[in-house]
C-alpha cells in the first residue's frame, strides 16, 4: 500500500517522511511531492493509495488536488494536513470527500493512528471487492480458532492446514522441520478506538507490524494478538528478534507492549499446548518488569508463601474507614509489589493472597455493619476474572467494600454514631477515647457524646467498656491466650486493673470466667 506526501514546505514534507517509520506500518512511502501540480503529474504512474497533502500551497491547493485525485483514482484516500484550524476548510474538505483533516501541530502518533485507520478502511474495501478473499480469511480464522485456540484437530485434513496457514507451512506438500511456538502480544497506551471488528486500533497496528517483521500467522483477539511461528530450539537469534520486535512496536506506536511466549512443540497438532502455556505466561502481564514472559521461565516456580498480617489488616481497615481511594490504590500496589518481589511467586500463590485480603475485608464490613446496626446490605464476594490484572481486581473489590461501608452508614443524623462504632470496633486494642473518635468522625467531642447517648442509649464511655469486655470474654472462651495478652488486646496495659473492671462487669475474674465457660462447654 503506497503513501504520497504533498507539501510545498520542504521542512514539513521531509519531516513527515522521516519522523514516521512508514515501512514498519506496512506502507510504502513514495518520494514526497513539492506541489499539487507535481503530485498530479505522477499520480497515474505511481498510483498512491493514500494522499497526505497540505491544504494551502502555492499553485494548486490541497482541496483542488484532492478533488482531481479522486477524479483520476476514485479509490484513493485523502488526508488533509493544515496549519489552519478553520471550520470552512473542514466543510470544504468534507465536500471533496476527504477522509480526514489534521492540523500540522498534530503529534506523530496521532498521524499514525489516522493513517492506520485509513489503511484499514482501504483493506476492508479490497476485501469487499474480492468475496473469495474475504471468505478465505474467515475460513482461515475459523481454522486457527479451532486448531490452535480450542485444540480441536478432529476431521481436519493436514493439507488444508498447510494451504490455509502458508507462513507456517511454506512447503505445501508437508510441514517444515523447525518446532512451532505460540506468542501473545498486547499493547497499552492508546485510547480504546475500535477498528470496526471489536478489536482496538492499537492491536490492529501491532498485528500489521508482526506480520511485516516475523514469518508468522496471526489471529486478533479482543485484548491481544496471537501469533503462531516457527523457531529453532534454543535459537538465541529468534529470542533477540522477538525482543527487537517488542522494542520496535513500543518505539513506533508509542505504546507499552507485552509478549507471552508458550512452549515449543514439534507438531502442528500440538499447537494448542503451546497456546495454553502462552496463556499461563500471559497471566504475569503487569506483574513482572520484563516486557516478555516466557513459559519456561515460570513453569517451575514453587509459589511464594504470604501471610496477611494483623498490622496490614489494621492499616487497610483504617484506609477503608477514611474513604481514601488514593491511599487504597497505593496500599494495594504496595501489597502486590511485596508479593511479586522476586522470581518465586506464582499466579496461584498471588491469587490466594488476594483472596485472603478480600475475605478479611468482607468479614470486616459484615462486622461493622452488625456493630452499627446496619446489617442487611449485600456484601459482594471477590471474584477474579481471567485476563484481568490481579491488582486492579483487588482494588476494585476493596473500593466497592469501602463505598458500601460509607454508603450504608451515611444515612440520617446517626451517621456519625455508626462510624464511631465501626472505628471503636477496629481500634479496641488502642486509643478509642472520646477525643480521638470525635476527630475521626469530624465532630466536637461534646457534641459526639451528646449524639451518641441519644442514639445508643448509653454514654460513650459505657459503650466502649461494654465492647471491650465483650471482646475480652470472646477471647477468653475461644483461645488459651494469657490474661495479660487478653488485657492488651482490648486496650488495658495494667492487667490488675483489667481484672478489676472485668469482675465488676461480669461478676467473675477473667480466670474464673474462662474456667466456668470451659466447664459448660464440656457438659454440653
Amino acid at each position: 500500500m503506497r503513501v504520497m506526501i504533498v507539501d510545498d514546505e520542504v521542512i514539513i514534507r521531509t519531516g513527515l517522511a522521516k519522523v514516521i517509520k512508514w515501512h514498519e506500518l506496512g506502507l510504502e512511502l513514495l518520494p514526497p511531492a513539492a506541489s499539487g501540480e507535481e503530485a498530479m503529474s505522477r499520480l497515474m504512474e505511481e498510483r498512491p493509495n493514500i494522499l497526505l497533502t497540505d491544504i494551502r500551497m502555492t499553485g494548486m491547493d490541497g482541496l483542488t488536488l484532492a478533488k482531481e485525485a479522486k477524479r483520476l483514482l476514485p479509490n484513493i484516500e485523502v488526508i488533509i494536513l493544515s496549519g489552519y484550524d478553520d471550520f470552512k476548510y473542514t466543510q470544504q474538505a468534507i465536500r471533496n470527500d476527504v477522509t480526514d483533516y489534521l492540523l500540522k501541530t498534530t503529534r506523530p502518533e496521532e498521524i499514525i493512528k489516522t493513517v492506520l485507520k485509513v489503511k484499514h478502511r482501504i483493506e476492508e474495501k479490497w476485501a469487499a471487492q474480492s468475496e473469495d478473499c474475504f471468505k478465505n480469511k474467515e475460513a482461515r480464522n475459523r481454522l486457527f480458532e479451532r486448531w490452535v485456540v480450542s485444540g480441536d484437530t478432529n476431521g481436519i485434513e493436514p493439507r488444508l492446514l498447510y494451504t490455509m496457514l502458508p507462513r507456517l507451512f511454506p512447503e505445501q506438500d508437508g510441514p517444515a522441520d523447525d518446532p512451532l511456538q505460540i506468542v501473545f502480544v498486547s499493547g497499552e497506551g492508546w485510547e480504546r478506538e475500535q477498528n470496526g471488528g471489536g478489536v482496538s486500533l492499537l492491536l490492529f497496528a501491532i498485528e500489521n507490524m508482526m506480520n511485516d517483521l516475523l514469518p508468522c500467522e496471526t489471529l486478533l483477539q479482543p485484548d491481544r494478538v496471537v501469533a503462531a511461528m516457527r523457531v529453532r530450539p534454543g535459537d538465541a537469534e529468534a529470542q533477540t528478534c522477538l525482543a527487537s520486535m517488542i522494542a520496535s512496536i513500543e518505539r513506533l506506536l508509542k505504546c507499552k507492549a507485552f509478549a507471552a511466549v508458550g512452549k515449543t512443540v514439534t507438531e502442528a497438532r500440538e499447537l494448542h499446548e503451546s497456546y495454553r502455556t502462552a496463556e499461563q505466561a500471559y497471566g504475569y502481564k503487569g506483574l513482572i518488569d520484563d516486557p516478555i514472559c516466557r513459559y519456561w521461565a515460570i513453569k517451575d516456580r514453587k509459589g511464594k508463601q504470604a501471610v496477611f498480617t494483623g498490622k496490614e489488616e489494621v492499616e487497610l481497615y483504617g484506609i477503608l474507614l477514611e474513604d481514601d481511594s488514593v491511599a487504597l490504590k497505593e496500599w494495594v500496589h504496595r501489597f502486590v509489589h511485596e508479593l511479586t518481589d522476586g522470581d518465586e511467586f506464582t499466579l496461584e500463590s498471588l491469587e490466594a493472597s488476594m483472596h485472603a485480603v478480600a475475605i478479611s475485608a468482607q468479614r470486616w464490613i459484615e462486622k461493622v455493619q452488625h456493630v452499627s446496626g446496619r446489617s442487611g446490605a449485600d456484601v459482594p464476594r471477590f471474584r477474579f476474572k481471567a485476563g484481568t490484572a490481579l491488582k486492579d481486581a483487588l482494588f476494585q473489590y476493596l473500593y466497592v467494600v469501602m463505598k458500601l461501608y460509607h454508603n450504608s452508614l451515611s444515612e440520617g443524623q446517626a451517621a456519625h454514631v455508626h462510624k464511631a462504632k465501626a472505628f471503636i470496633e477496629l481500634h479496641l486494642g488502642g486509643d478509642v477515647g472520646l477525643q480521638r473518635v470525635a476527630k475521626h468522625v469530624h465532630l466536637h467531642p461534646s457534641h459526639l457524646s451528646e449524639v451518641f447517648k441519644k442514639e445508643v442509649g448509653m454514654t460513650f464511655t459505657d459503650y466502649v467498656l461494654q465492647q471491650r469486655m465483650r471482646h475480652a470474654a470472646e477471647i477468653l472462651t475461644t483461645s488459651p491466650a494469657k490474661i495479660s495478652d487478653v488485657a492488651g488486646s482490648v486496650g488495658y496495659e495494667d492487667v490488675k486493673y483489667f481484672s478489676q473492671m472485668f469482675k465488676k462487669y461480669y461478676g467473675k475474674t477473667p480466670s474464673e470466667f474462662r474456667e466456668d465457660a470451659s466447664k459448660h462447654g464440656k457438659s454440653d
